[in-house]
């Protein structure tokens, strides 16, 4: 595989250009987007690295098919659609949302009843996926503030809302598995 260059010199005046070569501030609110997703992404790798060998093995690969889903809607964010048509692979569909459905389902199956807000906390895992949980809410608002400028897909919307969903039932099983007190 050929090595390519890490710089450019293109960005260093503040502009960027998304796929298809379209060249933005990189100021501007899709950059906001992607690169909260970005943020989100590498979050959830260090919880991913933070999981006991159990967990790992329980969580893992739900944790990686997120992390891929969400370089995928960066991408989605990063390209302009009148410049270039993404891969279908790229695409968020109701099955990718009914999957995580069907994981906050399980999961809080086996979690007592809430009754009051809980305060972010318990276990470092449970902690760092609180943390990614907060990122995702703030990549979600930075989606809904492009609606104005871009038509963004319903499914890259509704899925972020459930991932933001997920992690806060995937916070409370991982407490709940370290046997750590939510504090409410």
């Amino acid at each position: 595989m050929k090595k390519c260059k890490i710089y450019t010199r293109t960005g260093d005046t503040g502009s960027t250009s998304l796929v298809g070569g379209t060249r933005v501030s990189k100021c501007h609110p899709r950059l906001e987007a992607y690169g909260t997703l970005d943020e989100l992404n590498s979050h959830l790798g260090l919880l991913r690295a933070l999981l006991s060998p159990q967990d790992k093995e329980l969580f893992g690969e739900r944790l990686l098919f997120i992390q891929k889903k969400l370089f995928n809607i960066g991408g989605y964010l990063a390209t302009d659609p009148t410049q270039y048509s993404l891969p279908a692979k790229f695409e968020i569909t109701s099955e990718v949302l009914l999957e995580i459905e069907l994981w906050i389902d399980e999961l809080n199956t086996e979690l007592p009843e809430l009754h009051s807000f809980i305060v972010p906390g318990g276990s470092i895992t449970a902690s760092e996926c609180h943390i990614c949980r907060t990122v995702c809410r703030r990549a979600e608002r930075n989606i809904l503030a492009l609606q104005p400028e871009i038509q963004v897909n319903e499914w890259v919307l509704r899925y972020i809302n459930r991932l933001s969903d997920f992690l806060f039932i995937f916070a409370r099983t991982l407490n709940k598995e370290q046997a750590k007190e939510e504090p409410i």
